[in-house]
């Protein structure tokens, strides 16, 4: 785990996360949209951009190439967002210093160099560390980690739901156990790949918007005729909605089911 890993943006070589800079904020957020907007503002960057005198035609192309439609209007989305190797693992700012022979000019962007330089997203304060260093364990890929770190209640919930059982916390070295990685993985998984998952554009996590405003998604328990879900707030976190009772029970089956197996497999190897 590299030494930086206690900013969770940046933790390592294998990935990185750009939710801050409204990565995750266009209509069209899929894994292959976001990959051809940020390969495109990559390559554009590096032929354009010789000085700072060269920014604003890199903006001018770049604003005319794109798809602008947001999911939420007030949350800025960051031009100057691309990937930092040539591999497509990490997303950061194309500005920084060390994409450009230790030249800041963060000092053009929206933000400027000194919020840039100084942010640090709710997750860095209400994930507890070894959590984190979970995630950044665990997950190598840039779409899904953002995903994921950045989902606080994705994260404790499962964490609470496995201390609970096991009766003491999951420490980060349990997962060089690549059974257990495997287990935890799959349930991080579900971030992109859950079956539960609302198909609609403006919803992100227990999130959805009318372009304006952002309100927190509610499941009609009662409506089903049933009590709220224990695992209510990992269903808001994997954007779920649900036709019937018999879903809801589907979706909790799945949930037990990884739990289930995880501590099994814990106690066997423990």
């Amino acid at each position: 785990m590299d030494k930086n890993s206690d900013v969770l943006c940046q933790p390592d070589k294998s990935k990185s996360c750009g939710a801050c800079c409204g990565l995750y904020n266009y209509v069209n957020s899929s894994r292959s949209s976001l990959t051809e907007r940020l390969r495109a503002r990559t390559k554009r960057f590096h032929e354009i951009v010789k000085n700072k005198n060269d920014i604003k035609n890199y903006v001018s192309e770049t604003i005319a190439g794109e798809d602008w439609k947001k999911r939420y209007e007030v949350i800025y989305c960051c031009e100057y967002l691309g990937f930092l190797d040539s591999a497509e693992r990490k997303v950061g700012c194309l500005l920084h210093p060390a994409q450009n022979s230790g030249l800041d000019l963060r000092d053009v962007s929206f933000y400027g160099q000194k919020l840039c330089a100084g942010h640090l997203c709710p997750s860095h304060h209400f994930i507890p560390k070894s959590q984190s260093q979970i995630l950044i364990k665990i997950i190598d890929d840039w779409y899904l980690y953002g995903l994921c770190i950045t989902d606080i209640d994705l994260v404790k919930t499962y964490f609470r739901l496995l201390a609970n059982h096991i009766g003491e916390e999951v420490k980060p070295e349990v997962f060089d156990n690549e059974a257990l990685k495997k287990i935890a993985c799959q349930y991080f998984d579900w971030k992109i790949t859950w079956p539960f998952r609302s198909p609609d554009a403006n919803r992100l996590g227990k999130y959805y918007f009318d372009g304006s405003q952002y309100m927190i998604s509610y499941i009609d328990y009662e409506g089903y005729g049933r009590d709220v879900s224990k695992f209510n707030t990992i269903f808001l976190s994997l954007s779920s909605v649900f036709k019937n009772a018999k879903e809801i029970e589907e979706a909790e089956s799945l949930i037990l089911s990884n739990i289930d197996n995880f501590i099994h497999t814990y106690e066997r190897v423990f």
